[in-house]
């Protein structure tokens, strides 16, 4: 193709390009919109990491600190660039970015109780598996334990209504582990992920304490052709205390509660609630079994 030939064609596409621009619902083209950045927010979660398991993801020097002042270093650190990321979601004016520093402060205020209760994961996860070998085997290397470190700090910035940045930080868990649980998911603790691919946790899901959900499990919405829920409607389930979701399971609604001490067996499908100290299964498929059969050259003979 000649050079003529060729900018013709270029000059012609960038004019559709363009025209789709112009005709899109959201935003294009035009001056950079406010937006925080997913590459500094991904450096966050890191810093949380370096924060509340140093001895596995921080840096050996500052490790020579005492334990208060590392904790103090890197929660200003990340106070810093979380705070600008907040800012970033809002229209800016002085009373954004003010708000911005409080939500900050707010969750740098939480972290000794999120500590604790990733504590309580932790043991859940080595607890509740056989193949882990020890409690540092799953900081660092179960994805399930890596989702729910994610969930933990995103809900908490989740129910101070900060825009995006929740939905980035659990899409990040969701891109790396297969794992996706919306930040909006209340979940209680001694929360287990076994082997985690193509988990499902709803935005207005309520968990409750000690509950296992193995690969596949989904914990998702009814969608009703050509309706939307109403604002604070729950449209995902609520599963009780001490509760084991098997492979493949999946319960829909926000009308499905899960009693206290019930089992979901593997590939259920569930839209009604279950009563407490329940097994709940599916019939066995029934299978066939044929004879092998013969190569042709043996048929021939």
């Amino acid at each position: 193709m000649d050079k003529e030939k060729r900018s013709a064609v270029i000059r012609a596409t960038a004019n559709r390009v363009a025209d789709n621009y112009r005709a899109c619902e959201v935003p294009m083209y035009g001056d950079a919109l406010r937006l925080p950045s997913r590459e500094a927010i991904i450096e966050i979660i890191r810093d949380f990491q370096k924060l509340l398991f140093p001895v596995y993801y921080g840096d050996r020097d500052l490790l020579k600190l005492p334990p208060e002042q590392y904790s103090a270093l890197l929660m200003e650190h990340i106070c810093d660039k979380l705070t600008r990321q907040i800012a970033l979601t809002m229209e800016e004016s002085p009373e954004n970015a003010a708000h911005a520093g409080e939500v900050c402060n707010e969750l740098i205020a939480c972290l000794p109780q999120i500590q604790t209760t990733l504590m309580k994961d932790l043991f859940a996860n080595f607890d509740g598996d056989p193949a882990a070998y020890s409690m540092e085997e799953v900081i660092l290397s179960y994805p399930g334990f890596f989702a729910i470190f994610i969930y933990r700090i995103a809900h908490e910035l989740y129910v101070r209504k900060v825009a995006m940045i929740p939905r980035i930080m659990t899409e990040f868990a969701h891109s790396q582990t297969g794992i996706d649980i919306n930040p909006g998911a209340t979940i209680g603790d001694y929360f287990f992920i076994d082997h985690g691919t193509g988990i499902v946790v709803g935005e207005t899901t309520i968990i409750g304490n000690h509950v296992k959900m193995y690969q596949g499990a989904t914990l998702g919405a009814l969608s009703p052709a050509g309706l939307r829920p109403a604002p604070g409607e729950r449209r995902h389930p609520k599963v009780g205390n001490n509760v084991t979701i098997y492979a493949g399971s999946t319960l829909l609604g926000g009308a499905t509660e899960i009693g206290d001490n019930v089992v979901i067996g593997g590939n259920a499908f569930l839209t009604s609630s279950v009563e407490a100290n329940t097994t709940v299964s599916i019939k066995k498929p029934e299978m066939t079994f044929r004879g092998k059969r013969r190569p042709r050259e043996d048929a021939e003979n």
